[in-house]
């Protein structure tokens, strides 16, 4: 490391905190190490082009911290060269912890390589062949967090993926909890040299992590980067879809708050919302209405229940005592993201709450009104007939006084009618009698004239009979003649 660098280099930005970058819903570009590439003028060039990390060549702890000459040829940096992390080989705790003692006034963090496959990387035990050994790679880690106290240094590894991915998960969630700052996945095996990668199995590695992750391998372009990063869904992808996802539901949830706000404003009666609520639009809309409650019940139902799954995760005794034995900053990073889980779970809570309280908020208002429109017609044939019963009271109050006044004379006149109507009753009976003794007469001169009638019948048809008879006898006495 030369001397000039080692009195002007120190980073000044040193505020460029990756761990911040990884967080930020971004795509993070990061310029892997490169064998005698990633030397200080080409990480110059690549900050050009927007490269947002740059590593160094991988460097063997042990020749840079026993070799000055290894230093100066190894290591150059300047004002600009930030942020930047330091990727050294080793085997051994202690070499490592003194390399990075080193190089921390002008790094922002060392990255340990644990992916290289050359064998002869691998046969002086660096590289892939570290990620059959955790022990070692924790107690590496733990040694450099122990002697380098720099606020915000990183310590990241690089690693390969097993044949059997649950190894690699296996061995991710000991560094997570040893106190490292992010994973990089290569994936391929350490057998594996140009067969397809298999981002496949960085997603599965991403999904079991809390902590970041940069996907490595076969990454030529901008374009490449992009989808690697939507398909696996490592820092950044991630963490865009969520934001974007969670604004909406707090946008939700400001937009409820709003309209129960101007539901209860107290100088719009509900008989002027029941007339809104009455408009055609309205009635198109009502065909979808119940379908769409229910789905946001849902959808707002999965994220409460996720938010509540990532609190209890990050809340757990277990996680706290793990992160803050691990590194001081690791306690801080926890709380971080419990701080922004507890967030969502009060943003998800209250959008259902409220979504429950709008909707029996319209159907209250509703009922309401018409409720109120209903006593308005109550009242008005209330008055109605209270009107007609007052009239009615005050004519049987003049009828009342008419006959009070008038009661004696009408007294007289009803005696006197009464005594001529008993006197005619009287008359009438007596011409009834009468009429019923000449009824009764007729009766038995009708009968008497009838038995005559008979007997002028009987009569009649015997004269008939001898006239007939006579007849004949003309008729037999003219025929003997001729």
């Amino acid at each position: 490391m030369k001397s000039d660098c080692m009195q002007t280099t120190i980073c000044q930005e040193k505020k460029k905190d990756p761990i911040e970058m990884f967080h930020s819903g971004q795509l993070v570009k990061v310029c892997a190490p490169m064998v005698r590439y990633s030397k200080l003028a080409f990480r110059t060039l690549v900050r050009k082009y927007s490269c947002d990390l740059c590593y160094t060549p991988m460097i063997v702890a042990a020749d840079f911290v026993k070799s000055i000459k290894a230093r100066d040829s190894e290591f150059t940096t300047n004002q600009g060269d930030c942020p930047l992390i330091v990727q050294f080989a080793a085997n051994d705790a202690r070499l490592l912890s003194d390399a990075a003692r080193i190089v921390c006034p002008y790094a922002n963090g060392i990255d340990i390589n644990c992916g290289c496959p050359q064998r002869w990387a691998m046969a002086e035990g660096y590289g892939a062949c570290l990620i059959n050994k955790p022990e070692l790679v924790r107690d590496m880690v733990k040694q450099v967090r122990n002697q380098v106290e720099t606020p915000g240094f990183s310590v990241s590894i690089k690693i390969r993926i097993h044949d059997d991915l649950k190894r690699t998960v296996d061995l991710c969630r000991k560094a997570e909890a040893t106190g490292v700052s992010w994973i990089t996945v290569h994936g391929r095996t350490a057998e594996e040299r140009h067969q397809p990668v298999h981002y496949d199995s960085i997603k599965i590695i991403k999904e079991n992590m809390s902590i970041p992750v940069i996907a490595n391998g076969d990454i030529r372009s901008l374009k490449e980067a992009e989808n690697v990063w939507q398909i696996t869904g490592t820092d950044g992808v991630k963490k865009k879809k969520m934001t974007l996802q969670w604004a909406a539901v707090a946008t939700f949830l400001y937009a409820e708050i709003g309209l129960i706000l101007i539901f209860c404003l107290p100088f719009i009666p509900p008989q002027r919302w029941q007339k809104i609520f009455s408009f055609n639009v309205w009635g198109k809309i009502a065909t979808f209405w119940n379908k769409a409650f229910l789905t946001i019940i849902i959808l707002l139902i999965v994220l409460f229940l996720d938010a509540v799954r990532e609190v209890r995760k990050y809340s757990s005794v277990h996680t706290i005592e793990r992160s803050s034995t691990s590194r001081p900053d690791a306690y801080e990073h926890t709380q971080m993201k419990l701080f922004r889980k507890k967030k969502k779970l009060y943003i998800s809570g209250f959008s259902l709450f409220f979504w429950l309280v709008l909707r029996r908020l319209v159907t209250l208002i509703t009922q309401l009104a018409k409720e109120l429109s209903n006593k308005g017609v109550l009242k008005t044939q209330a008055e109605n007939t209270n009107k007609a019963a007052k009239k009615f009271m005050e004519e049987n109050e003049k009828l009342k006084r008419i006959l009070k006044s008038h009661g004696k004379d009408e007294e007289c006149v009803l005696e006197a009618e009464n005594k001529k109507l008993v006197q005619d009753q009287e008359k009438l009976k007596t011409e009834l009698r009468k009429t019923s003794d000449a009824l009764s007469k007729a009766q038995n001169d009708v009968m008497e004239m009838k038995m005559q009638s008979e007997r002028l019948s009987k009569e009649y048809d015997q004269l008939l009979k001898e006239h007939s008879e006579l007849q004949d006898r003309l008729e037999r006495g003219n025929k003997k003649r001729l």
